[in-house]
């Protein structure tokens, strides 16, 4: 029972009202107390606060069962189970439509949705590149690009050397060129190019002449042939005639995307906008949104990888003639550039990485995974643009400063396996043909 002389003051309140008057109090059943004590017929009641009766109802969170973490992975990864799901189905397919014996027709029908992929990805290559290397070189100074631009030109060196001396290690150790299932007779189709004309066509690209022409034809050195006969004197007897074949160099221009060139004058127009910052802001505006747009358009896209993988891998094995002898005459050399190319991939590289930023590797490249699967499918690298740049921002949150200039200007300089491949390659011909290199000739081929 609540002493008279302690009563307290009561104060009538509306039923839903939470809040006392302007003295302070605590508040019950639409009663108001001053001192924390509600006078019932024959007991007190101590207060309880109204925050504290919010926790206790408020409903506490359910701990994450195994179940729902394993939706939750399903649900973030929705689009690489399925590009994985059509890998593992693709190589099965199409040695089920090798034994149909179909037509080239069937072939090009079957292998048309990857072909429609391709070309949506390439249709997009150029305007992504281009906006993302001009609103990404002009968001940052001409100091921190050249920075950038240093690092990633080294870094294409060394990788690039590292994997030529891998392949040159590998094939000397295993021989794939002496294996007595492969035929000794193998006709090997050369391009032609002079190393000194390679490299010479590589420095007139990085400044085309004219940009709408780069976008489809890029500059290289072309050979013709002139067949000569001259009368020669001979000491021992009448004249001779002599054939003397000489070749003239001249330039001309070769069906491809000159990528190189494009991202050099990309950098310069960056450049310039960040120096002019007040004039070149609807210039820069206008690139940036570009780049959204082109991004937006890319995710749409990337939802038909499935089917292109699918697509493409099903007619690549169907259209085989030979399976079986195809993997007896090159399996050692193809098992010698996979593991070159995982001792690269997943030694030198992941090494670099962990040297560099003090992280596991392997959680990098678990968002690079789609960008590998495109790469591989599409046998292009710059291909893989566009998922590169996704799995660095959205899964990695890079900036994007530097993912929208490095990616594509590494992609498209780096080269460390195809390097790996053609110093394999060059062996393994030498091997089959029973030739001896020489360190001087090895030394050569790095």
């Amino acid at each position: 029972m609540v002493d008279s002389r302690n009563e307290v003051e009561l104060y009538e309140i509306h039923a839903s009202t939470t809040t006392g008057p302007a003295t302070g109090g605590d508040c019950i059943n639409g009663k108001f107390s001053k001192n924390g004590k509600f006078p019932l017929k024959d007991r007190d009641v101590d207060f309880v606060s109204n925050d504290k009766l919010l926790d206790e109802n408020q409903d506490t969170p359910e701990p994450e069962t195994k179940l729902s973490k394993c939706k939750k992975l399903i649900g973030n990864n929705w689009l690489l189970i399925l590009t994985i799901v059509a890998i593992v189905l693709g190589f099965p397919l199409g040695i089920v439509v090798r034994q149909l014996d179909p037509s080239k027709d069937a072939l090009m029908w079957i292998g048309l949705p990857g072909d429609l992929f391709l070309s949506m990805l390439k249709m997009m290559i150029l305007p992504l590149v281009i906006s993302n290397i001009i609103s990404g070189t002009a968001s940052v100074g001409a100091k921190s690009n050249g920075k950038m631009g240093l690092v990633s030109i080294t870094y294409v060196v060394v990788t690039n050397v590292i994997a030529c001396i891998i392949g040159v290690a590998l094939s000397l150790a295993i021989k794939p060129g002496q294996s007595s299932r492969i035929n000794s007779t193998l006709s090997v189709q050369t391009s032609g190019l002079e190393s000194q004309d390679i490299f010479a066509d590589l420095i007139r690209n990085l400044f085309p002449s004219n940009l709408i022409h780069a976008c489809t034809h890029k500059l290289q050195t072309q050979y013709k042939q002139k067949t000569l006969t001259h009368l020669v004197n001979t000491s021992q007897g009448p004249l001779i005639n002599q054939t003397i074949v000489e070749v003239d160099k001249s330039l001309g221009y070769a069906e491809g995307t000159n990528l190189l060139g494009i991202i050099v004058c990309s950098v310069l127009f960056g450049i310039a906008t960040s120096q002019n910052k007040d004039k070149a802001k609807p210039f820069l505006l206008f690139f940036t949104s570009m780049s959204d747009l082109v991004t937006e358009i890319l995710k749409w896209l990337l939802w038909c990888t499935p089917m292109g993988v699918l697509s493409l891998m099903v007619a690549s094995i169907g259209a085989i003639d030979d399976l079986s002898s195809t993997f007896i005459k090159l399996g050692l050399f193809v098992c010698t550039v996979i593991v070159g190319l995982v001792i690269h991939q997943f030694g030198i590289l992941s090494l670099i990485y962990f040297v560099v930023q003090r992280k596991n590797p392997f959680s990098f490249y678990s968002a690079q995974i789609p960008a590998w699967i495109t790469g591989f499918v599409s046998t292009s690298g710059a291909m893989a643009i566009p998922d590169m740049i996704r799995g660095c921002e959205e899964k990695h949150h890079f900036d994007k400063r530097i993912t929208r200039f490095t990616v594509p200007f590494v992609t498209t300089l780096n080269a460390d396996g195809s390097a790996l491949f053609i110093v394999s390659a060059v062996i393994f011909i030498s091997q089959i043909s029973g030739v001896d290199m020489n360190d001087g000739q090895i030394a050569v081929i790095l």
